[in-house]
C-alpha cells in the first residue's frame, strides 16, 4: 500500500467514524421549560381538562406541584421540582420516544392508545406538542 493510499484509507476511516459516532443527548433547558413548557400544563384546551387538574392530584410519574391558593403559576421552587419530575419522562433528543409527548398524543399520529386525559394533541403539528418537542430537543430561549 502506497503512502497516499494509506492516507486516503485513514481519512476514510476517520470520516466514517465521525458519521456514525453517536450524538450526545441535548441538555434540557430549565428556562425554556419554565417559559414554554409549564404554561402548556395550565392551558385549557377545547374539550379537555387542563393537564394540571389531573396531574397535581395524580400518584403516577407525572405529578405536578400544586399551585398555592390564588396563584396562577408556580413559584420558582415549585417550577424547579416540576422540571425534575417532567425531565424523567423524556428521552432528550428523542421526542417521539418520550412518554411525556406520547401519552397525550392521538394514536393516529403515533401516540399511546390510552390516556385518561384524552387526546390533548391531535397531531405532532399542534403548537403545544411542538413546544414540548423543542424542549426535548434541547432548545433554549
Amino acid at each position: 500500500m502506497t503512502p497516499s493510499s494509506r492516507l486516503a484509507a485513514a481519512a476514510l476511516l476517520i470520516a466514517s467514524a465521525w458519521i456514525v459516532a453517536p450524538r450526545a443527548a441535548p441538555v434540557l433547558d430549565y428556562d425554556f421549560f419554565k417559559a414554554r413548557v409549564e404554561p402548556i400544563f395550565l392551558e385549557k384546551r377545547a374539550g379537555h381538562t387542563r393537564c394540571y387538574v389531573c396531574h397535581a392530584e395524580s400518584n403516577n410519574a407525572f405529578r405536578l406541584e400544586r399551585l398555592a391558593p390564588g396563584a396562577t403559576f408556580w413559584s420558582e421552587e415549585q417550577s424547579r421540582r416540576n422540571f425534575e419530575v417532567v425531565a424523567r419522562l423524556v428521552n432528550p433528543g428523542d421526542p417521539s420516544g418520550s412518554r411525556l409527548l406520547l401519552q397525550p398524543l392521538a394514536p393516529e399520529d403515533g401516540g399511546n392508545v390510552f390516556h385518561s386525559g384524552g387526546r390533548q394533541f391531535a397531531s405532532k403539528d399542534d403548537p403545544g406538542w411542538k413546544a414540548l418537542a423543542d424542549w426535548v430537543n434541547g432548545r433554549k430561549l
